[in-house]
């Protein structure tokens, strides 16, 4: 639950807003939390839809990893030009114009009549979360208790993939269960999106904005200077694991109908609910092991997961399936939480938004791309064909990963570079 403190003094800033109260810094710390567990669920919801809406209007595989792929080149764009735009303008400002945004994302899926509209929405949906992905990471580390430093990153690292699993859950029961399955889903994450956006309104801004706004829009990475020897030597083990995600977003109720062709369309979104589920569940368990450990075990249990992936199919065993997309969860956490502890302890304050930026585009790159090239080998030459391809791949990136990381510098390897130095803690009833 959210507290709430006593309304601040009148700022001539925002005469409006005056009589409002602030949230104390650990509700807003939830609170930013929320909002990216919410953005990543309205991610996933269309998952375990994808079946519904084929059956309806008559797609191919390709068609389904276009509209997943929509989504993630939409919010790469967004994170290149506008990843450090909360650096400039402020996190409110930036968080509330990106919830308003997704929650006409929202409506226009829940109004969606065919592949067009699944297509806008997904774009929009992806500007969206972009937006609003840097900035309220950035938010809670400016909102982390100095008392417990870590749980800023921890949570950058479990929301996503909480937010993801939560999702495909949601939505698989709604089609299951609920009537209009394939606007239940959109209409509730609009009304909680809309939410977040009034909550943002009375939370103290942590960011100091200044000029330049117009010049970060720009397309650029703007990775710290001390975060960019680890950013090089983890791109090939998060590439590997935000592939092997994509897959199984795009593809995974594909693959489960190919592997048991009578199974129920549940069974397809419980496949990507797997991957997410163990991915949260990692990043909660790697939380002991240092960060060069956790990141070089994650990438090292992708490979087993693809191998297991690919068998499945010739098995015809949703056990198999199941089993490895288990492993690539495990997988996708540990690379997940070891890689964003090595690349953001060494930011400073004002270089987090954008780092954070850096470390999603190439994430997202890695999710979209080749799930759009699988999308197309499928089309062409069949899912198992696909799945074969994609798996090499997935694994000749593990193993460069590996070695890379067996010869990384010993100032990366301990996973202990020098923290920058924390900004004053933000005040609790005032706004700025």
């Amino acid at each position: 639950m959210l507290s709430v403190l006593a309304p601040p003094s009148p700022s001539r800033h925002l005469p409006a807003s005056r009589h409002l109260p602030v949230l104390g810094r650990r509700s807003a710390f939830s609170l930013h939390a929320s909002i990216l567990v919410a953005l990543l669920a309205a991610s996933s919801a269309p998952t375990p839809l994808y079946a519904l809406y084929q059956a309806e209007w008559h797609f191919s595989a390709l068609t389904v990893t276009v509209v997943f792929s929509a989504y993630a080149l939409a919010l790469l764009g967004a994170l290149l030009m506008a990843g450090t735009l909360s650096d400039h303008l402020g996190r409110r400002p930036v968080l509330i114009g990106a919830l308003l945004a997704e929650a006409a994302a929202m409506a226009v899926f829940a109004t969606a009549q065919g592949v067009a509209a699944l297509i806008a929405a997904r774009i929009l949906q992806g500007l969206a979360t972009g937006v609003a992905t840097s900035a309220a990471g950035a938010a809670l580390l400016d909102f982390e208790d100095p008392g417990r430093p870590g749980r800023a990153t921890l949570a950058n690292g479990i929301t996503p993939v909480a937010g993801m699993a939560a999702g495909v859950l949601a939505a698989t029961a709604l089609a299951q269960y609920a009537p209009a399955p394939t606007r239940t889903v959109y209409l509730l994450l609009l009304l909680l999106v809309t939410a977040q956006a009034a909550a943002v309104l009375i939370t103290t801004e942590t960011a100091h904005p200044h000029s330049g706004a117009w010049r970060s829009l720009r397309p650029g990475i703007a990775v710290a200077p001390a975060s960019r020897p680890a950013m090089g030597l983890l791109a090939p083990g998060v590439v590997a694991a935000w592939a092997l995600g994509g897959f199984y977003s795009s593809l995974g109720p594909s693959l489960a109908r190919l592997v048991a062709p009578h199974t129920s369309r549940a069974t397809g979104g419980l496949v990507f609910f797997t991957l997410t589920a163990a991915a949260g569940l990692t990043v909660l368990a790697a939380r002991p092991l240092s960060a060069r450990t956790a990141s070089s075990a994650g990438v090292a249990v992708l490979i087993p997961a693809a191998l297991l992936t690919l068998s499945a199919p010739h098995l015809h065993s949703l056990a198999v399936l199941f089993a490895g997309t288990a492993l690539a969860g495990t997988g996708f956490g540990a690379v997940t939480q070891g890689a964003l502890r090595l690349l953001l302890a060494p930011a400073a304050p004002d270089e987090r938004a954008g780092t954070l930026a850096a470390y999603y585009v190439l994430s997202y790159l890695a999710m979209s791309i080749p799930a759009v090239l699988a999308g197309l080998l499928t089309n062409l030459y069949g899912l198992q064909t696909a799945v074969f391809l994609y798996a090499a791949t997935v694994i000749l990136l593990t193993l460069t990963g590996l070695v890379r990381s067996v010869r990384q510098p010993a100032a990366v390897r301990s996973g202990s570079s020098r923290p920058a130095p924390r900004r004053t803690a933000p005040p609790e009833r005032t706004h700025r």
